[in-house]
């Protein structure tokens, strides 16, 4: 495993000592990245230094920092081909631990509370950030407070509760939940694992970017589809690009991001529209993709920067075109997505319809995690749709 070099801010580049726990620029707030001495793998850690691994996310190791894992099997999650077109594929998050992504980040956030000693950790989710931040807690005998919106989909409550974190449910938005934990840390002694407000869980998304080149034979694709809310996959995914790069298995090439949000919660959009470097808070967000109901991601500086570099785009989806798209890729591709997951589908096809892409673009589409997790929200929402025939026109069994 890598020893940390130090953390980066990414607004004023100045350089912090990792020895002991940080969450933002203590300067401006700004978002911190570890980096690595990579020169000293050059050439010794290399593609083929990764056969007969253990196929989960600490596969990776060498890049990732040199502690001992608090590890549930999260990682190495299936690219699967898709029926419909050979050259769409979809990495299925949904078969990690706890159900989605979020395991990936928050394994990596809790394995560096437990090294540096934490003994209580805070976060406000809009659902599967606090089961998976639950589940690693547990793992690592640490306190964990969640606070989430009233309305989140009741399979992350339960497994919150069942995990014994601490939770508080809120009238309001993740961003409600996010003020106060701002406002409690201090007095509860809290260490802040919020979304980028500290340097780890993009260090367990960016494993996403190890894993769509390895499955993809060290070729990236055209464009990788990401579903945004806070962002971190997006964000961790361009940083393993560039740490590749370094290594030397990959070229200058990158993939088109494209950023995926709901029509009801659509910031990183609104602002790529108006040519923004920054978002504007989106004001009463409504989508039934909760993890797309961030209305303002605290790093959206850095989303903005990453689809402008890399010639991306960001699309978003309505309600209707979100649900329709989970089932049509459960019942065609045998894949039950989390809405948030399915929007991808929807804004691939809006980016081939508009000539943005072509047909033969190879794309990879995330699906974030499992709609076991959302049967509540699915139940609900299909029942607004399904015809109910009166008593009398059913016909009598014969």
């Amino acid at each position: 495993m890598a020893s940390i070099a130090y953390l980066e801010c990414t607004k004023c580049g100045d350089h912090l000592a990792a020895g002991q726990p940080w969450t933002v620029c203590p300067n401006d707030g700004g978002s911190l990245y570890v980096r690595y001495d990579l020169t000293r793998y050059l050439g010794v850690f290399k593609p083929t230094s990764l056969a007969g691994r253990a196929k989960t996310m600490w596969r990776y190791a060498e890049v990732l920092p040199d502690v001992q894992p608090v590890t549930l099997g999260e990682g190495y999650t299936p690219m699967i081909q898709s029926r419909q077109n050979a050259n769409v594929f979809i990495k299925d998050e949904g078969l990690n631990p706890t159900g989605s992504f979020k395991a990936r980040g928050l394994c990596a956030a809790v394995t560096m509370c437990k090294h540096y000693g934490l003994r209580k950790v805070a976060i406000p989710s809009a659902g599967n950030a606090a089961s998976a931040l639950a589940a690693y807690a547990a793992a690592a005998g640490i306190e964990a407070h969640i606070f989430m919106p009233k309305d989140v989909p009741k399979a992350n409550l339960v497994e919150c509760k069942q995990y014994g974190a601490k939770v508080t449910l809120v009238d309001g938005l993740i961003s409600d939940c996010a003020r106060i934990v701002s406002e409690r840390k201090g007095e509860e002694q809290w260490f802040d694992i919020s979304t980028l407000k500290e340097p780890f869980r993009v260090e367990g998304k960016k494993t996403m970017g190890y894993e769509v080149a390895e499955q993809l034979n060290w070729v990236l694709p055209n464009a990788i589809f990401y579903p945004t809310g806070g962002g971190v996959g997006l964000i961790g995914m361009w940083k393993a690009f560039d740490e590749m790069e370094q290594l030397g298995w990959i070229g200058h090439e990158r993939p088109k991001m494209i950023s995926v949000q709901a029509a009801g919660c659509a910031p990183v959009t609104k602002a790529w529209e108006n040519r923004q470097s920054i978002s504007q808070f989106w004001p009463n967000a409504q989508t039934v993709a909760a993890g797309l109901r961030v209305p303002k991601p605290y790093a959206d500086y850095l989303i903005l920067d990453i689809l402008q570099k890399s010639g991306g785009m960001a699309v978003s989806a309505t309600d209707d075109e979100i649900m329709n798209a989970v089932s049509e890729w459960a019942s065609e591709e045998g894949i039950f997505a989390a809405p948030e997951g399915a929007a991808s589908l929807v804004a691939y096809r809006k980016l081939i319809a508009s000539g943005f892409l072509k047909t033969t673009d190879r794309v990879v589409l995330f699906n974030t995690g499992s709609g076991l997790k959302y049967i509540d929200v699915v139940s609900e929402y299909s029942q607004r749709s399904l015809e109910i025939a009166p008593a009398s026109h059913i016909p009598s069994p014969r």
